[in-house]
């Protein structure tokens, strides 16, 4: 008897040293908490994909999660949601969007014990900011995403296509030049004439759906675009619903969906440029649950998911493509991995900056900028 308890002793003892060691969360006295940006969980895009991670991981591991939307989108607002959060016994918390960098770059200092999982953003590009060890910055090479996009529409036929972004931050911007980047080499690769391909390009000023944003997509179908790549959270459900609006029984008309696959939202989407958003989420809560890389990998450092790393792509398994099958998809997205072809991730074109810049046009693509509401 006294064998068996010294026994039961050290393999208990050996598990203690080996938690410790690996330096992992007891899962029983942790609370997972996503903050909205501006949307919902429900927005069929980029705060509904991350909340899918934190669901995900929080189901099958048996530990308590929950979401809160703050009252606004401002940095007060955020603050105070982080603070409600903790209050309400949060130990990580889950920031999808760019827009929450000042207030992480704040909490973080206030709440060193509480970790940070920050989609889209770092708190290093706070003026003054920097990023500690409870803090795990996730990019996405969105830029990739919305060329594999604008590259196999191009491939599949389209020729007049559009770009409808809500707010003109760095990661929207970033999917509409890869979009203008991927048609533009794809008309290039196709020999297609001067001005074949032609690119309607306005952004809404928001994330959300409205009948303005729909009567807008409406306009676009009516001039003539066959496909639009709604990007903008929400604004993807107006662009959806003028697609189903303009189509009849002789012409169709389609849209491209953003962050997550949004094939199963509309009979109109034929494909989405997606982020691994859940996933990478889930990555980061197995470090602290599962492999305690936590401080080694994670904490304090800035990241940017692109082809190589997952981190992006177009899911081809829902797709309606009429002709660009899927070893077409991945002879190009082997190339963005292998780095033989390059895209492009400056801001400023296209009107992002006032200037209506066209440096990602060619001769065989054009661009339209357009402003919202005129």
């Amino acid at each position: 008897m006294k064998k068996l308890l010294v026994l039961l002793l050290v393999f208990v003892s050996v598990s203690v040293l080996a938690a410790c060691e690996k330096d992992v969360l007891d899962p029983e006295n942790q609370k997972i908490v996503l903050i909205t940006d501006k949307g919902d969980i429900t927005d069929k895009s980029f705060n509904q994909g991350s909340y899918e991670g934190v669901k995900a991981y929080g189901d099958k591991n048996d530990i308590e999660y929950a979401y809160l939307k703050p009252q606004d989108a401002t940095d007060a607002d955020y603050i105070v949601a982080i603070e409600q959060a903790i209050a309400d016994g949060a130990t990580i918390i889950v920031t999808p969007g760019y827009l929450f960098e000042p207030a992480v770059n704040e909490m973080q200092v206030d709440y060193p014990d509480v970790k940070f999982i920050l989609l889209d953003g770092s708190p290093a590009n706070v003026e003054g900011g920097k990023i500690e060890k409870n803090v795990y910055s996730v990019f996405y090479a969105e830029e990739q995403s919305g060329f594999l996009a604008g590259y196999a529409s191009v491939k599949d036929g389209f020729r007049k296509l559009g770009f409808m972004g809500g707010m003109a931050v760095p990661a929207v911007q970033r999917f509409g030049h890869g979009f203008v980047q991927g048609a533009a080499a794809a008309a290039k690769e196709l020999g297609l004439a001067e001005g074949a391909v032609t690119i309607d390009y306005l952004y809404t000023g928001d994330f959300k759906a409205t009948p303005d944003v729909q009567a807008a997509a409406a306009t676009m179908y009516n001039a003539g675009v066959e496909v639009i790549f709604a990007c903008g959270g929400a604004v993807g459900q107006s662009v959806m619903a003028a697609a189903a609006g303009a189509s009849n029984e002789t012409v169709k008309k389609y849209v491209i969906g953003v962050d997550v696959d949004q094939s199963f939202d509309s009979p109109t989407v034929i494909t989405s440029a997606t982020k691994n958003l859940a996933a990478s989420v889930e990555q980061a809560l197995e470090a602290l649950f599962e492999t305690g890389s936590w401080d080694k990998d994670f904490g304090g450092k800035s990241v940017v998911l692109d082809a190589s790393r997952d981190g992006v792509s177009l899911p081809m398994a829902n797709s309606k493509f009429r002709t660009f099958t899927e070893a077409d998809y991945k002879v190009i997205f082997d190339k963005l991995v292998a780095g033989t072809v390059e895209v492009d991730n400056t801001i400023g074109a296209f009107g992002d900056d006032g200037s209506a810049s066209k440096q990602f046009e060619t001769t065989e693509a054009k661009v339209n900028v357009i402003k919202f509401g005129s």
